[in-house]
């Protein structure tokens, strides 16, 4: 990668509502898979106890730590993936969580991965389906994007000589129309608070997944990460 898009050095909570309406699109063993984003959620590091890298670097969230443009891809509950875009300045732990999108190319591949849903809207319609949908998971950890591209960036995958590529749609400067905010989906304790309005979706959109809060815990957490699902 020559270099992020320059939107992607702001701050993760900057850039999230940007990512709407953009299109990332990954090509892995022969097969290529877009997705138009509709949802997403921004995690700001040391600063905000939902994120992973709140108390700092380990060999797991290392890939958050930057630069801009790279992929932190991690598992989840023993079965699921979820990725996220860093961004931010390098070193400073900013991205965004990709939650739920529109699979605009490669349904087929996409409907295969998913076990073929009853619905194509069902296809990326939470953080763990869009990961599978696209085909991201540990192995695309630390992938840098090819970023600022027009479209799908179809010409940009050809040239990538490895069987494992993605590309992101050029980011606006501004937001799209029609972007709504509120609280993260099941983030317990403070960073799952109204202090925290980091989600953010295209209003109207079948795609965006429903809302939910954390369940209270029952019992004391153990040390570690306070608040984001892990």
């Amino acid at each position: 990668m020559s270099g992020a898009d320059p939107q992607l050095t702001r701050t993760a909570i900057d850039v999230a509502p940007l990512l709407l309406g953009s299109i990332l699109t990954v090509q892995r063993e022969g097969h290529r898979v877009g997705v138009r984003i509709t949802e997403v959620e921004a995690y700001e590091g040391s600063a905000d106890p939902g994120s992973h890298a709140y108390r700092g670097r380990t060999a797991r969230n290392d890939s958050l730590f930057g630069p801009p443009g790279t992929l932190y891809c991690y598992f989840t509950y023993g079965m699921h993936h979820c990725a996220n875009i860093v961004c931010g300045a390098d070193g400073r732990a900013s991205a965004v969580l990709l939650r739920a999108g529109e699979i605009i190319t490669g349904a087929e591949t996409a409907r295969a991965r998913r076990r073929n849903p009853r619905r194509d809207r069902d296809l990326a319609n939470g953080p763990a389906k869009l990961a599978q949908a696209v085909g991201l998971d540990l192995q695309c950890n630390g992938l840098e994007l090819i970023t600022g591209v027009q479209g799908m960036g179809l010409r940009e995958l050809d040239a990538v000589p490895s069987p494992l590529g993605a590309t992101l749609s050029s980011l606006p400067e501004t937001a799209p129309q029609g972007v709504r905010c509120g609280p993260r989906v099941g983030v317990a304790g403070p960073g799952g608070s109204n202090d925290y309005p980091w989600r953010f979706w295209l209003d109207h959109e079948p795609t965006v997944s429903a809302y939910r809060a954390a369940k209270p815990r029952n019992r004391p957490k153990p040390a570690g990460n306070p608040g984001r699902k892990d």
